[in-house]
């Protein structure tokens, strides 16, 4: 028999962040056979690869919490691998794309098939967004606990429920569809994730219905009827929601983030969240472009590298409950997002067509996935 070669790889000289210790700091890192190890363990190693990050950041690899993928079946879908790996974005959670009916489908098509590792907040409609977009307009569409618990006992790509609460979506369901939600991820242990928009249903109906766990998408949007009031203070429902442990998200979207909601909120709140793009086919040049352009755009309004980076590692794996993600603790899977801050004045914009000029943004430079590299910019 042969001998069975170990993998081991050092990746040296790269300022890590580490999200568990709230630091940055020039060292390195150590991975044998794609988890994460002391480095004494990977220096003796006979076969030792080294990367010299020199120069970049070196961090957990990012988790995009929101994106739409279920390419060719939705016409919101991306490939993952263009918005995932080659971005420096190990991780993506669809959003919604599908439900229970088309579910077998993406795992074939999509999950499978893909470099960046997938997983799904599963639609609370069968037709998920295979069939148009007010997938909650028709309660008779509504998956069932059964059909549920059969998809996620097979499938651990699973992370939760997803329900879009705007009128143009639940049409005349109003917060029915939600209350249906809430009964099912009782029953399952599970977070929703809640997308929110246009009213009906108000936030004031919607906020009441979440607890520990669950998660606010498209949160700072610059629509009327948003979790802020005239004078920038958040109403009284989503603070209280806040103050339970409901988590918002930015889910930046087509029109769905505003430089001047999160300008108002950050003068008043603390309170974390998470960055997530909502990207998909439309909106990938403008107005998202990227998880790490999303990113660069809260550094410009004053959120610094450590706490960005939070959002897309750890703050995704405690909100998620995840076991490999988010984290370089030895013995965990060695996914790794290797990436430069690029100091030149670059023009961003937000969903409401609001322009700034950035002084600095992140790009990526060497993606890893279980140890591997898997994408390596050459520009």
């Amino acid at each position: 028999m042969g001998e069975i070669m170990e993998s081991a790889l050092l990746i040296k000289n790269g300022h890590v962040i580490d999200p568990l210790k709230s630091e940055i700091k020039v060292g390195a890192i150590g991975i044998k056979n794609g988890r994460f190890v002391p480095v004494e363990e990977v220096m003796s190693s006979r076969y030792l690869e080294v990367i010299d990050a020199a120069g970049s950041y070196v961090a957990p690899g990012f988790i995009d919490m929101h994106v739409h993928v279920f390419k060719d079946y939705t016409e919101l879908g991306i490939d993952p691998d263009k918005i995932g790996i080659e971005q420096g974005v190990t991780t993506v959670v669809d959003a919604g794309s599908t439900g229970s009916e088309d579910f077998g489908r993406f795992k074939d098509a999509v999950i499978d098939k893909s470099q960046t590792e997938i997983l799904t907040f599963l639609n609370i409609s069968t037709k998920g967004l295979c069939h148009g977009l007010s997938e909650l307009a028709d309660m008779n569409n509504l998956m069932t606990l059964d059909e549920f618990n059969h998809i996620r006992t097979n499938e651990p790509s699973i992370v939760g429920l997803k329900a879009r609460m705007s009128s143009s979506v639940v049409k005349q369901s109003g917060i029915k569809p939600l209350i249906y939600a809430r009964g099912l991820a009782e029953m399952t242990d599970v977070p929703i994730m809640t997308h929110i928009g246009n009213p009906p249903p108000n936030l004031e109906e919607i906020f009441p219905l979440l607890k520990e766990g669950d998660i606010v998408t498209h949160a700072f949007h610059g629509k009327k009827h948003g979790i802020l009031d005239e004078e920038g203070h958040l109403i009284p429902d989503a603070l209280a929601a806040l103050k339970r442990g409901v988590l918002f998200d930015v889910g930046h979207g087509t029109d769905s983030f505003s430089f001047e909601t999160l300008m108002k909120y950050k003068e008043k709140y603390a309170y974390p969240f998470t960055i997530s793009t909502d990207i998909y086919l439309k909106n990938y040049h403008e107005p998202v472009g990227s998880l790490m352009l999303t990113m660069s755009k809260l550094m410009h309004l004053g959120y610094t590298l450590d706490e960005v980076v939070k959002s897309v590692t750890i703050g995704v794996k405690e909100i998620l409950n995840l076991k490999e993600q988010g984290t370089l603790e030895d013995g965990t899977r060695a996914d790794v997002t290797i990436f430069n801050v690029v100091h030149e004045q670059t023009e961003i914009i937000d969903s409401m067509g609001m322009v700034m000029i950035a002084n600095q943004v992140l790009e990526p430079v060497i993606t890893l996935r279980e140890g591997k590299v898997v994408y390596k910019n050459e520009s």
